[in-house]
């Protein structure tokens, strides 16, 4: 409990979140569904409160509405725990009225709410990664270092290391380097990690590795206000390296899953990755479970399918369907014979009534859901999405770009966007 009130936990919502478009045309990265029943912001969050850490703030500032909601009907604590989940979003203040312009200048403009809580480590996470950390290890490590900054890191393959900030690092895991994504080979050489240190990881590798960041940060609390008394706005490309040689600046290795859900094929690949008779995620580890929205649904109902390397969500009915490698989110309803393969259906907010069913049907509108006949492949469904009966979709052969009925393709994954109703008997 002593260790617990001295830190903060502070998670970053991102910016618009345009890498993740269209997924986020109506919602922030946080809010973005995840594994049939969760959204990412309950990583972060679960991560936090299952290290004790129950203090937590989130910072974002566009289309935050449905992340209130979940927030607010999933994380609340008893009030003997001093615990809370606040979200703060950009506001106008004497100081500013613009958006946030990085994750510096979000810290920095929130640091006003941070001091109105005593701590004295401030942990800086991500909201938009999937892993499962004991953040009272960085703590820990932080403490016994002496550190004025702690980064979390993870080895990463020379091959792999594209759009990631890398860091040198000494044998004591102190860090004497930091570049933000760089592309020069000679330099990405200078980084690679130490042969000792190579030793010390649990991994081996036979290709060079170096060290990046994973964009989780502890603070020491004065060391972050101090590094953020000027213009800065972000803490990668700006503020760790403007504190090489100012401040102490250790690495704390993490060897476990880590995946960076920034793009559309990142969050498709991952979320599919779960359905593998042994996920690189585990879902199902009772002593670090993953929190979300309790909504009381019923169990679902499987009637007469072939189902092959499936995740099915709460309050599902699915009838005399194929699915291969899907992820089927709560309160999907698939007709008969419907076929899917690769797919990731995020389900539906509500269940619609027989009689709203009815007079849907009476206007030519497909009811929420998949219909009948229909082909889907390769493929991420949103919520609440209606699809008519014989409905062909795959993206194979097709461009990225905007299509009919609200459907676009993305990285190469063919996308309904949150609430489209494509008419019974289209094909793309």
């Amino acid at each position: 409990m002593i260790e617990s009130k001295r830190v903060l936990a502070v998670i970053m919502g991102g910016g618009r979140g345009t890498r993740l478009y269209p997924l986020t045309k109506e919602r922030c990265k946080p809010a973005v569904p995840l594994a049939g029943k969760y959204r990412l912001v309950d990583i972060p969050i679960s991560n936090c409160i299952n290290s004790g850490y129950n203090r937590i703030f989130l910072l974002t500032q566009f289309l935050t509405a449905s992340l209130h909601r979940h927030i607010q009907k999933s994380f609340q604590f008893d009030p003997f725990g001093a615990g809370f989940v606040d979200i703060l979003s950009a506001e106008q203040t004497d100081k500013s009225n613009a958006w946030y312009e990085g994750t510096a200048d979000a810290v920095r403009r929130n640091l006003v709410h941070f001091e109105s809580h005593p701590h004295e480590l401030i942990l800086i996470l991500s909201g938009d990664q999937l892993y499962r950390m004991d953040f009272r290890k960085i703590i820990g490590q932080h403490l016994a270092t002496n550190a004025d900054v702690t980064i979390a890191a993870t080895p990463v393959p020379v091959s792999k290391i594209e759009g990631l900030g890398l860091m040198r690092v000494e044998d004591d895991l102190s860090i004497t380097e930091f570049v933000e994504k760089p592309k020069d080979p000679a330099v990405i050489n200078t980084l690679a990690m130490s042969p000792a240190l190579e030793q010390k990881l649990e991994t081996p590798s036979v290709e060079k590795r170096c060290l990046a960041s994973m964009g989780i940060y502890v603070f020491s609390g004065d060391v972050l206000r101090r590094s953020l008394e000027n213009s800065m706005k972000d803490f990668g490309k700006e503020v760790i390296p403007g504190l090489l040689g100012h401040a102490r600046l250790f690495s704390h290795i993490f060897e476990g899953y880590w995946e960076d859900i920034g793009t559309v094929r990142a969050f498709f690949d991952a979320n599919l990755a779960l359905a593998q008779p042994l996920p690189p995620f585990n879902f199902f580890d009772r002593g670090s479970p993953i929190y979300t929205h309790a909504r009381y649904l019923p169990a679902s109902k499987i009637n007469r399918c072939d189902i092959d390397h499936v995740v099915i969500g709460d309050g599902c009915i699915v009838t005399d369907s194929s699915l291969r490698r899907c992820i089927i989110g709560i309160r999907s309803i698939l007709g008969e014979n419907t076929h899917m393969a690769d797919v990731v259906m995020m389900g539906a907010d509500f269940y619609q009534t027989e009689k709203e069913i009815q007079a849907d049907r009476a206007k030519g509108v497909p009811p929420i859901g998949i219909g009948r006949n229909c082909n889907i492949r390769h493929a991420i469904i949103d919520k609440s999405a209606r699809i008519g009966d014989g409905v062909k979709l795959s993206p194979e052969g097709k461009p990225d770009g905007n299509y009919d009925h609200d459907v676009i393709i993305r990285d190469g994954i063919l996308c309904v966007c949150k609430g489209a109703t494509i008419p019974s008997g289209y094909v793309l």
